[in-house]
């Protein structure tokens, strides 16, 4: 059999190809069945006496109104949004359900003249739901965080309860022979005859067997297999990276760096005031801050700043370890560098500050294009989606540059192959960002919208850090080709094998039908089985710092704790925050009443932050490490130091003391008293959960003044010095 010049087989390279393959095929033609499958908007719906109540452009204006005051950061549609407001289709439901109750199932729709027909009962809460939310947008308190007087334009008013009434409508009228609506029978509401269907129960019963088969699968092969996972190297080897030196483009990467750091303390302190707004709601210690900075533009800029600083750093740290792999300095590298930063900085200036007109509507038509897009995660306009898309193809032709000379060896010929395909995924799979607009079917937009939130940031960014962390260790002379190789295609064959379909959990009840549920549920419980590999890979690093050249005897120095104490911390959060929390709320059973509460908000933070914040954090100490000497590392290390205890403690104090406990009271009110009960402030004015949203306070302090700021000023200090080391070797 032919191999490659590491002597890995060929099978390693078809497996990971076959597994995209299949798994792209099937999410594809999942998309496809949401164009066929996703609720119907009437052309019109009608009263008992054939009046018309409202029409389908009513519901499309509707959705482009609740897009426009970015109100998906406020409250949240079928469970997915923000958590400071209401959901409002919950909401809207629950009012028909006690006007009309179980009724509501018969599906009144007729496809044949595209005419939808309310019964008394549903018409009258139509008008009764107009007077409701023209109330909700004219009170602060009531309102969350949103200015007075947000919306105030009647006839935005009435198309944005149409939309609502759309989508209450369409997540309790039964599917077309099914004896469950079009949204599986979310959101939980008995008295609308709302309840969990026979097919989540059958497929997360499924999809705890595929789990344990998967889990003992992989061990086996751990087992029978010892070449498998992170393991060192034999021969005579030595770090080929050194502390100290460093190239031209490498000390020119420390600025993005320094940009990370900063951003990172504007999305933290940005963060604090968001989650304020759930302790006080209107207030900020006695100041209306909502005039000025009302909640959900701070949630907006939290959420996106988050997604900018981790992604910079990924691409930061992708430049600065290309040069490292060219080992020569690439003619123009750094002024591309330099443009990348410019670029930065107009992006995100130019969205956050665009985001903000947007919703007090300065920019009238062009609102979707240059302000607020509306869509959760996906907020900054799309004339800044393109730039962005823009700036990640020139990063991508510097990666490429940079490793160039790399290329002509013919044992770095496959690991440079792998990293430049990981990181042409980061440009080709951020399109689907621009696949819908602001009247897109919402089934439709939440489809491609999570191709970006799931499979854009857990798939490819994670694959991409992943390839990025084996060549790393390789660098530092404690990894063979063949081991990184095979780490790599490993690890991208487990996540992206089972993470792919898997995408699919936040489709459960979205609109789609429930083959979307059976394959979600079942390759989304199997991301669990590589993270609990995650415990082996913890003690390969402590091994992989302790390893012994075969040929001299002599230790191998790692001059890297730090990055090693950040990638175990990586290890530790992805098998607790995407492991545990995120199996505890993915099983349908489950997710049928958690989705949309704090347990969402608790797995979110420990993943997002305690892994890819951990790997972003792992890469920029990396760097600092090595632009600086000794003596200056002496300097930069004890606030590195800081930083690592304060983020580590202040994010395990967030989820012990407050997020962790607060999901799981409000799960127990949503089985109590409905979805709508526990998202309202009936559930959220009880002075025991008030009390949980203060005890946020002690965790987030720690987390900013005892783990960003330390680590934004050991940026500053390294980016003036590597500025006084530049043109030293």
């Amino acid at each position: 059999m032919k191999v490659n010049p590491s002597g890995l087989s060929p099978w390693w390279r078809y497996s990971l190809i076959i597994t995209l393959m299949v798994g792209l095929t099937v999410l594809i033609w999942l998309a496809v069945r949401t164009y066929q499958f996703a609720p119907p908007i009437p052309d019109k719906v009608i009263g008992p006496g054939g009046v018309t109540i409202l029409t389908g452009e009513d519901i499309r204006v509707g959705q482009e109104v609740f897009l426009k005051y970015g109100l998906m950061e406020n409250g949240s549609v079928w469970g997915h949004g923000a958590y400071l407001g209401p959901d409002f289709s919950a909401e809207y439901l629950h009012a028909l359900a006690v006007a009309a109750g179980p009724v509501l199932k018969q599906n009144r729709y007729d496809p044949r003249t595209g005419t939808l027909t309310f019964t008394e009962a549903e018409a009258a809460t139509f008008e009764k739901q107009v007077a409701r939310w023209t109330a909700y947008f004219a009170e602060p308190i009531g309102s969350v965080g949103l200015p007075a007087r947000y919306i105030t334009d009647p006839a935005e008013l009435r198309q944005l309860t149409a939309f609502f009434a759309w989508t209450a409508w369409a997540s309790v009228a039964n599917r077309p022979d099914k004896p469950y609506s079009y949204t599986n029978n979310f959101p939980y509401e008995p008295l609308a005859g709302n309840t969990l269907t026979a097919d989540a129960i059958l497929w997360s019963a499924l999809s705890l067997i595929t789990l344990l088969a998967g889990i003992a699968g992989v061990l086996f092969a751990f087992g029978k297999f010892d070449f498998l996972g992170w393991k060192g190297r034999s021969g005579h080897v030595h770090p080929m990276m050194l502390p100290g030196v460093a190239s031209d483009s490498q000390r020119a990467t420390i600025k993005l760096f320094a940009m990370v750091a900063l951003l990172f303390v504007a999305q933290v302190i940005v963060g604090a005031a968001t989650a304020h707004y759930r302790a006080e709601p209107g207030k900020f210690y006695g100041i209306d801050l909502a005039q000025v900075a009302p909640s959900h533009i701070m949630r907006t800029w939290h959420l996106q700043l988050a997604i900018f600083w981790i992604a910079t750093a990924y691409v930061a740290g992708g430049l600065f370890l290309a040069a490292a792999l060219g080992n020569r300095e690439v003619r123009g590298q750094v002024p591309g560098i330099n443009l990348l930063c410019a670029a930065l900085v107009v992006v995100v200036v130019g969205s956050s500050l665009g985001e903000w007109l947007g919703v007090n509507q300065v920019f009238g038509p062009l609102w979707f294009w240059l302000g607020h897009q509306g869509w959760e995660y996906l907020d900054l306009g799309r004339a800044w989606q393109v730039l962005l898309v823009i700036g990640l193809v020139l990063w991508l032709i510097l990666l490429v540059r940079a490793m160039a000379p790399a290329r002509e060896n013919p044992k770095q010929r496959q690991v440079v192959s792998l990293f430049q395909y990981a990181a042409l995924t980061i440009p080709l799979f951020y399109l689907p960002a621009m696949f819908f607009g602001s009247t897109t079917h919402l089934s439709v937009v939440d489809n491609w919208r999570f191709w970006i939130v799931h499979l854009w940031v857990e798939g490819f960014l994670e694959l991409f850090v992943t390839v990025m962390v084996a060549l790393i260790f390789f660098q530092l002379g404690v990894m063979s080709h063949a081991n990184v190789e095979r780490v790599i295609y490993l690890d991208a064959i487990l996540y992206l094998g089972s993470g792919i379909i898997g995408t699919g959990h936040h489709w459960y009840w979205t609109g789609q039908t429930t083959i979307t549920m059976a394959l979600s549920a079942v390759f989304s419980a199997m991301e669990v089985v590589p993270l609990t590999l995650l415990t082996l890979d913890a003690w390969d690093f402590i091994k992989l710092t302790q390893s012994e050249c075969d040929a001299c005897e002599l230790p191998v120095a790692v001059p890297h704790k730090w990055l090693f104490y950040f990638l175990m911390a990586v290890g530790f959060w992805n098998f607790v925050g995407a492991g545990v929390f995120g199996f505890l709320i993915n099983l349908p059973v489950v997710s049928f009443y958690e989705v949309g509460t704090i347990l969402t908000s608790n797995h979110g933070h420990t993943a997002m932050m305690g892994v890819f914040g951990m790997l972003a954090l792992a890469l920029m100490v990396l760097a600092f490490r090595q632009v600086l000497d000794d003596q200056q590392w002496q300097h930069v290390e004890k606030y590195v130091r800081v930083s690592f205890w304060g983020l580590n403690i202040g994010l395990a104090l967030m989820v012990i003391l407050s997020l962790f406990p607060g999901g799981v009271l409000q799960l127990w009110d949503v089985l109590t008293n409905g979805y709508w009960h526990a998202r309202g402030p009936e559930f959220m004015d009880q002075p025991f959960v008030r009390l949980l949203e203060w005890l946020r306070l002690p965790g987030d302090a720690i987390f900013i003044a005892f783990g960003a700021v330390p680590m934004a000023l050991a940026a500053l200090m390294t980016w003036r010095f590597a500025h006084a080391n530049r043109g030293r070797q």
